[in-house]
């Protein structure tokens, strides 16, 4: 592993554990149709103890100081929007966490937000994995129509090569906290 980047100590934890626990090797058709020889569980990491707090740690070191919720468009956020929030409250961070909801709910609490978002709200979206960036961006809006502001979205790994640029096209710092260059494959692979 002595060809891959060099990373902060955080970072480093992170990668071993996503390289332990959350890359797969086969044949695999990606969400976005592509074929790729690796695939990527970083549920593995994100729904172990010591996967999140690997998480948490390398988020750590990317969360603004005026961010005051985190979530993303549910399943992929929801292990580490909740997970973050939840290790980071025990070093004295004070995270709300939500969910972002597929399609809207019509019964009980309506609306696509399920959990602690607030207008004004300063928002970090987070995702497990990105290959192209859509959930991330649909997360966005969804959270800038309930009236709070993005200051960061992040992912635990981009595998692709997209997100970035959609992201600065929205007006929306980004920020993974691995991309597919750091776990030693060819980015949009």
């Amino acid at each position: 592993m002595s060809n891959l980047p060099a990373l902060s100590s955080a970072r480093e934890v992170l990668r071993s554990h996503v390289l332990t626990h959350s890359v797969r090797r086969g044949e695999f058709t990606l969400k976005s149709g592509a074929k790729s020889s690796w695939f990527l569980d970083t549920k593995q990491t994100a729904c172990r103890p010591d996967g999140i707090i690997a998480v948490a740690s390398a988020m750590e070191e990317i969360i603004p100081a005026d961010a005051t919720a985190i979530g993303g468009l549910t399943m992929g956020a929801d292990p580490v929007a909740f997970g973050v929030a939840a290790v980071l409250a025990t070093r004295g961070y004070s995270l709300r966490s939500f969910s972002v909801r597929k399609e809207a709910k019509d019964h009980g609490v309506t609306g696509r937000l399920a959990g602690a978002l607030e207008a004004g709200d300063a928002v970090v979206i987070v995702e497990d994995t990105t290959t192209r960036g859509t959930s991330l961006l649909e997360a966005v809006e969804v959270v800038r129509a309930a009236g709070a502001r993005v200051v960061l979205a992040s992912v635990i790994v981009d595998r692709g090569t997209t997100c970035a640029e959609l992201c600065r096209s929205a007006g929306v710092k980004y920020a993974p906290l691995l991309t597919a260059t750091d776990l030693g494959f060819d980015p949009g692979t």
